[in-house]
């Protein structure tokens, strides 16, 4: 059986990520992970007419590039697994349109990324495809029009609120190792919803935390610890999320406090920079991955790492109507 406790899958073939690519907005540029973003953009338009148009040029020019550099063709590619957050997952869409791959749009608000990976690595394992390509999204006018004040408002942040990644992240997955050892995708677990009652739209840290801790104890459990992860890092909990986390995770007897970290930290200067509680946002935990866990992972800075993202799953209108808000997380266990 592939399917190992109540939520996981372990593979029982080989699943590379072979390479990744990355690109992100003039603010994430001017954070910690600037010299290994592989391209910044100038400007939040980008050339486009709108911010949407923008983003979805981010994910196809992400995808265009990771197999360039990697000297495939576009026929070379199985499967495009992609998603964003917009109303229709239409960056991703637009991005499929001018990228003529087969695509399949999921949508996992924050937690795409990791979503797309999971997804990409049962299909691989099952022979149902040799290579997949996975890309998410996110750009901060966006979001902001779309989830909260639009920016011409002018409207105040909350303290607790997190700043949307305008970045995207393109990984590579085959069923092929590369001349340089690539790390493996082990084992997979999908998340339940989540939902401990946090309403507040400008507190996703606090809504998606219970999530996140929910899934590593299950892979933990699951899997029954077969990998001693180096590292374990959540999608973007922020700095609320991430200290809810840490204290739900001790009270079940689980410390993962000293290798634990959180991409919506990772990606800014939280002293430095104006972002709140961090960053957020599908492209927040692709970004992150594919400029920074990934090249700690091939430099063998760490050798077994735990990739959770996590994501809110609400809208505005239902926001509007009182409703809470629900969080889900998916973790990826990958070994060198």
């Amino acid at each position: 059986m592939k399917k190992i406790g109540k939520q996981s899958f372990k593979m029982a073939n080989d699943v590379y990520i072979r390479d990744v690519y990355t690109i992100a907005g003039t603010k994430e540029g001017e954070g910690p992970l600037s010299s290994d973003i592989d391209y910044i953009l100038s400007d939040s338009i980008w050339g486009e007419k709108t911010w949407e148009k923008c983003e979805s040029k981010m994910q196809q020019y992400a995808v265009e590039n990771l197999i360039k550099k990697n000297n495939l063709k576009k026929s070379d590619i199985d499967i495009m697994l992609a998603g964003d957050l917009l109303n229709q997952i239409v960056s991703s869409s637009y991005a499929a349109r001018s990228l003529e791959i087969p695509f399949i749009g999921l949508y996992g608000a924050c937690s795409t990324m990791a979503l797309s990976m999971g997804v990409g690595a049962l299909l691989i394992d099952g022979g149902f495809a040799s290579n997949v390509v996975c890309v998410t999204s996110s750009h901060f006018c966006c979001a902001e029009r779309q989830y909260r004040t639009p920016l011409e408002s002018g409207g105040q942040r909350h303290m607790s609120a997190q700043w949307t990644v305008t970045g995207s992240g393109a990984v590579w997955l085959s069923n092929k190792n590369g001349n340089d050892d690539c790390p493996k995708i082990r084992n997979v677990t999908f998340g339940k919803i989540i939902d401990l009652g946090v309403t507040d739209a400008n507190n996703m840290g606090a809504a998606m935390a219970p999530a996140f801790a929910d899934t590593v104890r299950q892979n933990i459990i699951d899997t029954n610890f077969d990998i001693n992860y180096d590292l374990i890092v959540s999608g973007d909990l922020g700095t609320v999320g991430k200290q809810i986390a840490n204290k739900l995770l001790k009270e079940d007897g689980i410390d993962i406090e000293k290798k634990y970290d959180d991409c919506g930290t990772i990606i800014f200067d939280i002293d430095k920079q104006d972002v709140h509680a961090g960053g957020s946002g599908c492209g927040c935990s692709a970004v992150v991955f594919g400029s920074f866990l990934y090249k700690k992972l091939k430099k063998k800075e760490i050798n077994t790492l735990l990739f959770t993202a996590t994501g809110a799953l609400h809208s505005p209108t239902v926001s509007l109507q009182g409703e809470s808000v629900p969080g889900i997380a998916h973790s990826i266990g990958i070994s060198n």
